[in-house]
């Protein structure tokens, strides 16, 4: 019977001495009331005094993603859309192109002001790191037509991927029917910005290379201020040659409709100049 009393208490000292034991590490225990970068955390001191409340930051690397993703959408929307700099020109010499494209040379920011003023345009950055910085005067159209490009832009070539190279293989001596087949397929192919590699078999006894130049070129023809080459038409082997064409870029489009547009002019002069000699005459 005295054996089983000494047991007994014994047990009961065993769990007071691990109650001790558990308040005591539980008192080190630290738990985070909501997940925020400075969020109020409660510290449990005992079971008779209850909770203490003790601002912590807590570890957490939730927010520090959302905000580094924030910080690279801001980064990345502002390098591809096109923001007027209003009145506060940063530099005091700026190379103007004017609202038509036209290089005005090298301007003091203060005569920019002022033409901006008398032509109701505004004032858009082009080219910071240049010497001097390039700067461009636009109308609020035109700014609204060139955000909506750039768009456009962003969404085609996340939506086309890598550019894509297709194949023709056809004889000199081809029917002019199958011939406006096959280029309407190149013409396709083009719009869609991939690269079409074309390949003409000389029949036998033709006129060589100077054939083979001939259609290319007839190729090439109907599509002005599309497509162009990629690589040059060459000779593989004898009979047989090849090129790559490819669409052309936003900058080569405008450069070939420039010179077509001097041409015209070039063209309208020639003519009043013999109208007006033979009105001499």
């Amino acid at each position: 019977m005295a054996g089983l009393c000494l047991k007994k208490l014994l047990d009961q000292a065993r769990r007071k001495e691990v109650n001790h034991i558990t308040k005591y590490f539980a008192s080190f225990l630290v738990q985070p009331v909501k997940r925020t970068t400075a969020s109020e955390t409660w510290i449990k001191r005992d079971s008779q005094k209850g909770l203490l409340p003790v601002p912590t930051r807590a570890f957490c690397t939730h927010e520090d993603t959302k905000e580094n993703l924030k910080a690279k959408q801001r980064t990345t929307s502002f390098k591809n859309t096109i923001e007027s700099v209003g009145r506060k020109i940063p530099h005091r010499i700026i190379q103007l192109i004017d609202e038509n494209g036209e290089n005005q040379g090298n301007i003091h920011r203060a005569d920019v002001i002022r033409i901006m003023d008398e032509r109701a345009v505004k004032l858009v950055l082009l080219k910071e790191k240049a010497d001097p910085p390039v700067y461009r005067l636009m109308s609020g159209q035109q700014i609204l037509e060139e955000r909506l490009r750039l768009r456009d832009k962003q969404k085609a070539s996340a939506k086309n991927g890598p550019i894509q190279q297709k194949e023709l293989t056809f004889s000199t001596a081809i029917e002019q029917h199958d011939l406006d087949t096959k280029i309407k397929q190149i013409q396709q192919w083009i719009d869609k910005k991939h690269h079409v590699r074309v390949t003409l078999q000389q029949k036998r006894g033709g006129d060589g290379q100077k054939n083979m130049l001939a259609f290319f070129g007839q190729i090439l023809d109907t599509m002005p201020g599309k497509a162009t080459y990629l690589s040059e038409p060459r000779t593989v082997k004898e009979g047989r040659s090849t090129c790559v064409l490819r669409h052309m870029s936003n900058k080569e489009i405008q450069e070939y409709k420039r010179t077509e547009k001097n041409k015209g002019d070039e063209k309208e002069k020639r003519k009043d100049s013999t109208e007006s000699e033979t009105l001499k005459q």
